[in-house]
C-alpha cells in the first residue's frame, strides 16, 4: 500500500513562494514581452493625458488658447493652481482604484469583483450626505463648489470615515474576513442598507439631494496641490504593502485549501488585504466621489492583454487604472465646453461600452 503524502504545513515564505511560483510557470517570454509593450503603451498614453490635461479648459481642447495664457499674468493661477493638481490628482485617484480592483478581484478570485464591493461606496455616500443634511439643518448655505472649508474638512474627512466604516461594518457582520462567501454576501447587505438609509435620509433633508448627486457622479474638479500630496503618499504606502502579498495573492488563485496547505493564514492574509482594499477606495472616493468602472476595467484589461503574476498584476492594473481616469478627465473637460461633464458618467458610458462590446465578441450579447 503506497503511502500517501501528507499536506505540508510548513508557514513559512517559502511555502507560499513556492506556490506563487507555480501559479505564474505558463508564462512565457511572448507574455514578458506583451508585459513591457503594456507598459511602455501605459506611459506613452499617461504622458498624452496629461500634456492634454494642461490645454484643456472651459473652452474645451484649445492649445492655441493654453499657449496665449501662458504668457499672461493668469498662467501661475490657471496652469499652476487649476489644470496641473486636476490632472496629476486624476491620475493617482485612478491609481487607487486600479488598485483596489485588483486587490478585490484577486481576493475574491473573481473578475466582476470591484473595489466598491464590501459596502465602501455605500459608506462613504451616506457619510456625505449625513454632512450634507446636517449644514443644512444648521442653516449653512452648502455647495460643493463654493464651501471650501466643508469641502476640505468635513466632505473629504465624512467620505473617507464613511467608506472604511462602511468595510468594517461588513467585517463585523461576516464575523471577519475567514469566509469569502460570507464576506461577499455581508457586503452586498451592507451597501444595500447603507445605500437604503442614505435615500432616506435625502427624503427628509432634500438640500443635501444635490450635493449627494455631485458626489455620486464624481468630480476631479476640486482637486489642489494638498490633495495631490495626500494621494501620491497614500498610494505609495500602499502599493508597496500590496506588494508584499502578491505571492499570497498568486498563492489563491490555486484555490484556498492549497494555499492553506502550504501555509497560507487565510483569514489573516484576507483581513489584510480588505483593509488594503478599503483604505485604496476611501482614499480616492473622499477626494474625488465614486467613479465607476475604474477599478473593475483596468486589471481586466491588464490580464486580457498582458497576464502576469500579481507583482506584475497590481502595479500595471494601478497604471492603469491612472490612464483610464486621466483620459475620461480630458474627455469630460471636452465634450461640451463650456459646460464640464462628471468625470463618473464618462467612466460609466466607457467602461459599459467596453464590456457590452466584449460581451458580445464572446457570443453572450
Amino acid at each position: 500500500m503506497s503511502a500517501v503524502r501528507p499536506p505540508v504545513r510548513e508557514r513559512d515564505a517559502g511555502s507560499v513562494a513556492a506556490l506563487a511560483d507555480h501559479a505564474d510557470r505558463p508564462a512565457t517570454l511572448d507574455d514578458a514581452g506583451r508585459r513591457r509593450r503594456l507598459a511602455w503603451l501605459l506611459l506613452g498614453i499617461g504622458l498624452l493625458a496629461v500634456l492634454a490635461g494642461l490645454v484643456t479648459g472651459s473652452d474645451g481642447f484649445a492649445p492655441l488658447d493654453t499657449w496665449a495664457e501662458a504668457q499672461g499674468d493668469q498662467a501661475g493661477l490657471i496652469l499652476g493652481q487649476i489644470r496641473a493638481p486636476r490632472t496629476l490628482g486624476a491620475l493617482l485617484v485612478g491609481a487607487l482604484l486600479g488598485l483596489g480592483g485588483a486587490l478585490a478581484q484577486g481576493l475574491f478570485r473573481n473578475p466582476l469583483a470591484d473595489p466598491y464591493l464590501l459596502g465602501s461606496a455605500a459608506g462613504a455616500g451616506l457619510a456625505v450626505v449625513l454632512v450634507l443634511a446636517g449644514a443644512a439643518l444648521g442653516g449653512l448655505s452648502i455647495s460643493l463648489a463654493t464651501a471650501a472649508w466643508l469641502e476640505r474638512v468635513g466632505l473629504v474627512v465624512a467620505a473617507f470615515a464613511g467608506a472604511l466604516a462602511g468595510v468594517l461594518l461588513t467585517l463585523v457582520l461576516a464575523q471577519g474576513a475567514v469566509q469569502t462567501l460570507r464576506l461577499l454576501l455581508a457586503g452586498v447587505v451592507v451597501s444595500v442598507l447603507l445605500g437604503a438609509v442614505s435615500d432616506l435620509v435625502t427624503v427628509v433633508s432634500p438640500d443635501a439631494l444635490r450635493g449627494k448627486q455631485a458626489f455620486m457622479l464624481g468630480s476631479t474638479s476640486f482637486l489642489g496641490w494638498p490633495a495631490l500630496a495626500l494621494l501620491a503618499t497614500g498610494l505609495v504606502l500602499l502599493l508597496a504593502l500590496a506588494l508584499r502579498h502578491a505571492r499570497a495573492l498568486d498563492a489563491l488563485t490555486l484555490g484556498e485549501d492549497s494555499a492553506a496547505s502550504l501555509g497560507l493564514h487565510l483569514g489573516r492574509v484576507r483581513l489584510v488585504l480588505v483593509l488594503l482594499l478599503a483604505a485604496s477606495t476611501a482614499l480616492a472616493v473622499s477626494q474625488a466621489g465614486l467613479v465607476a468602472f475604474v477599478g473593475l476595467v483596468a486589471p481586466h484589461l491588464v490580464r486580457r492583454h498582458a497576464p502576469g503574476a500579481h507583482a506584475w498584476l497590481l502595479s500595471a492594473s494601478a497604471a492603469m487604472g491612472a490612464v483610464l481616469l486621466g483620459v475620461a478627465d480630458v474627455v469630460s473637460r471636452a465634450v461640451i465646453p463650456p459646460q464640464e461633464l462628471p468625470v463618473g458618467v464618462v467612466t460609466a458610458v466607457l467602461g459599459g461600452l467596453y464590456l457590452f462590446v466584449l460581451l458580445r465578441r464572446r457570443g453572450l450579447g
